[in-house]
């Protein structure tokens, strides 16, 4: 629809004569008719003027339909934002599947894992000999030492030297103490 019908329209719906019109809008009858004829256009200062008048946006005045517009920009950010729940939502449900993953493989681990044999208490001992006195040397994974003709110098750094979780290594400490000293175990 053109400017010029769509006045007389709005025109005849607000009860407007063109001399009523004409006169609120500042111009000659004639320039009403002419405009509704559609041989001439009001400026944009009489367009403004004419969508005030009429209670209305000057695109609907141009019939610039701007609803469609509107209307498809308003899906396309509908389905954008849907798009994205959707990722989300994937997204959410990649990390509780990685989670529970997760937890199972925690559980299975502690659970499934060898346990150290603590309760396996490993014992050993020695027989040592340094320039013509011998020594018979008991360690345990327990912390058990004995050294019964050790000198107490000798029996403290026997201690120092004894890794209590693990006997083979105390074993060649104390045999490398001795050969140390001229001294051998067997």
């Amino acid at each position: 629809m053109e400017i010029g019908n769509k006045i007389m329209e709005l025109r005849k719906r607000n009860n407007f004569s063109q001399e009523e019109l004409a006169e609120k809008v500042g111009v000659a009858r004639q320039t009403i008719s002419k405009w509704e004829l559609g041989e001439t256009s009001p400026d944009i200062k009489q367009a403004k003027l004419l969508s005030e008048i009429f209670n209305v946006s000057l695109d609907e005045l141009v019939n610039n339909d701007i609803k469609d517009i509107l209307i498809e920009k308003t899906t396309n950010t509908e389905k954008l934002a849907g798009m994205i729940i959707k990722i989300l939502k994937v997204i959410g449900v990649i990390f509780i599947v990685f989670l529970v993953i997760d937890i199972i493989a925690f559980v299975l681990f502690t659970a499934v894992r060898k346990q150290p044999e603590s309760s396996e208490v490993k014992e050993v001992t020695l027989t040592c000999s340094i320039v013509e006195n011998d020594y018979i040397i008991t360690i345990g994974s327990d912390a058990y030492f004995n050294c019964s003709n050790c000198d107490k110098k000798m029996q403290v750094y026997l201690r120092d030297i004894t890794d209590w979780a693990n006997i083979d290594t105390s074993v060649k400490n104390i045999e490398k103490y001795f050969e140390d000293n001229g001294g051998t175990c067997k």
